[in-house]
């Protein structure tokens, strides 16, 4: 049979039983809109996550102490990072672009009458494009309010709102801890990171906080920035190499610092992801499989229903292959149907769950060739056995069915 005259009898025979061929789409409908929305979502999760990690900058190494105490008793974290080591690790260390070195804390803001708890970094100049923070508004704070220990902090902008409304921040005095601070800049939002919020702090000179607020001569981290033909692993090594010199540490005894690469976290948070937008996939697509076991039921009452008619038509010359393609054909046009239906119903879906939830959805393109595909691929596997099952049949006993 001409393939144009197969689709029109297909689809003939489809709008004969409206109502039987919608329930029999339903599940493949469901199915796509399934795959689609759910993979929306392990996209937009993984583009959220990546996101986050990525503001708190690039090419990024964190040297942290390491935990003291003994006996496998921890009881908190060593004091031993010094401003020597930060100046020993951008001068002996190859591979890196910029250093900042950071120390931190809580803080009691006060403006006014309005009062506030922030976390406050004491850090350099260099800690903005390291942490790639960008200023909104006035300035960063210069190398020689650093050396000269001058009260000045950059703030984010919740801390800003917390304590100054609406109100321009910028040249505001305010206290810290009863000191008092010249507001020099307004950091631009980055969103709260769950672990920490970047934009409820205060960034002052390290000096100023090492010397006025908190009174420390260690540091809690420093934060090193490689260039960008660096190899990350390779300078983590040499990094871990300059301090266990500095600290005197004999071979075999255990680091007294970490060093986490930010390309490591990066490289796993996207493999955790992936596996994450793969299991919402495959158990979505549980459902294409149950809507492909509904339309080879409903094919095989089809095939039933319309035996004399097969009969009829072996009668006059089709030939067993001619049956065998009507019935696939059947088949795939039900699937195809309800998986182009299920395409609307999936973006539309993934497009609602953006807007009115909390769930950050991406509708990939193929994600859509994907749900297609396997639609259609459920309607030819599914709709095989009937369609062999009708060309088998003997055209006497067609003919002889009532």
């Amino acid at each position: 049979m001409i393939l144009w005259m197969i689709l029109k009898v297909a689809l003939k025979s489809l709008m004969a039983n409206k109502l039987r061929s919608i329930l029999a789409m339903l599940g493949i409908i469901i199915g796509v809109g399934a795959v689609i929305a759910m993979l929306a979502i392990g996209a937009g999760t993984q583009a959220s996550v990546m996101g986050r990690i990525s503001a708190m900058g690039t090419n990024l190494l964190v040297v942290r102490p390491g935990q003291r105490g003994t006996g496998g008793v921890m009881s908190g974290t060593q004091q031993n990072m010094t401003l020597d080591d930060a100046t020993a690790l951008l001068t002996q260390v190859r591979g890196i672009r910029a250093i900042a070195p950071v120390v931190s804390g809580n803080g009691q803001l006060k403006y006014f009458g309005k009062n506030a708890r922030a976390t406050v970094m004491g850090t350099s100049i260099t800690y903005m494009p390291i942490r790639a923070f960008e200023i909104e508004r006035g300035e960063m704070f210069t190398e020689q309010d650093v050396e000269r220990m001058a009260r000045v902090a950059v703030i984010g902008p919740v801390t800003a709102e917390n304590l100054f409304g609406a109100s321009d921040p910028i040249g505001q005095t305010m206290k810290v801890n009863g000191i008092n601070f010249r507001v020099v800049g307004l950091i631009k939002s980055k969103g709260d990171q769950g672990y920490f919020n970047p934009d409820d702090q205060l960034i002052v000179p390290y000096t100023t906080a090492m010397k006025q607020l908190f009174g420390l001569d260690y540091l809690r981290e420093i934060d090193i920035q490689a260039k960008e033909d660096a190899d990350l692993t390779q300078l983590q090594a040499d990094a871990l190499a300059v301090l266990r010199k500095r600290h005197r540490l004999q071979p075999g005894t255990p680091d007294d610092v970490n060093i986490r690469n930010q390309a490591d976290l990066l490289e796993t948070a996207n493999e955790v992801s992936k596996k994450f937008t793969v299991l919402l996939g495959a158990i979505a697509g549980i459902s294409l499989l149950v809507g492909g076991i509904g339309i080879m039921n409903i094919m095989l009452v089809t095939v039933t229903e319309r035996t004399r008619e097969i009969g009829i038509r072996k009668a006059i010359g089709a030939k067993d292959r001619d049956i065998l393609n009507q019935f696939l054909i059947e088949a795939l046009v039900m699937s195809a149907l309800g998986g182009l239906l299920g395409v609307g119903m999936g973006v539309g879906s993934a497009e609602i769950l953006g807007r009115f939830t909390d769930f950050a959805t991406i509708v990939k393109p193929y994600s859509i060739f994907l749900a297609l595909g396997f639609s259609a691929a459920v309607g030819i596997f599914f709709g095989y056995y009937p369609a062999t099952r009708a060309a088998k049949l003997d055209p006497i006993e067609c003919l002889r069915y009532e």
